[in-house]
């Protein structure tokens, strides 16, 4: 298939076709992030489903948080494959790492609630 056919464009319509490898491994990256975001799906949807001796406000916003960050990480998931398979076909540095920072503070927050949540109850 001719890089012209290949979607997305503005990815594959760039530089040249990288070893095999290099493609690949940022694949099984988008895949991993893919799971991440299940497990914030189920983890969110759990804590509402079952009846946790966690007070509920604080249990209802923590899975708020999580079910958030579970529909927001695919998204995150597409760019950043994006953004390192161009940098893969053009020859460049990888760029930095940009939804660490978001994932991190997300289950931090969800974390924090379910301990207060946890004490409060």
């Amino acid at each position: 298939m001719s890089d012209e056919r290949r979607f997305p464009r503005w990815v594959y319509g760039t530089g040249t076709n990288p070893d095999a490898r290099f493609s690949l491994a940022n694949e099984r990256t988008f895949l991993a992030w893919i799971r991440t975001s299940l497990a914030l799906l189920a983890g969110g949807v759990a804590l509402e489903a079952l009846n946790l001796p966690v007070q509920s406000d604080l249990r209802f916003a923590a899975a708020v948080v999580l079910v958030a960050l579970g529909v927001l990480a695919p998204a995150l998931a597409w760019i950043s494959w994006a953004r390192a398979e161009r940098a893969v076909r053009q020859g460049t540095s990888l760029p930095a790492p940009s939804a660490f920072g978001l994932l991190v503070v997300g289950v931090c927050v969800a974390g924090g609630l379910l301990l207060v949540g946890l004490a409060v109850a």
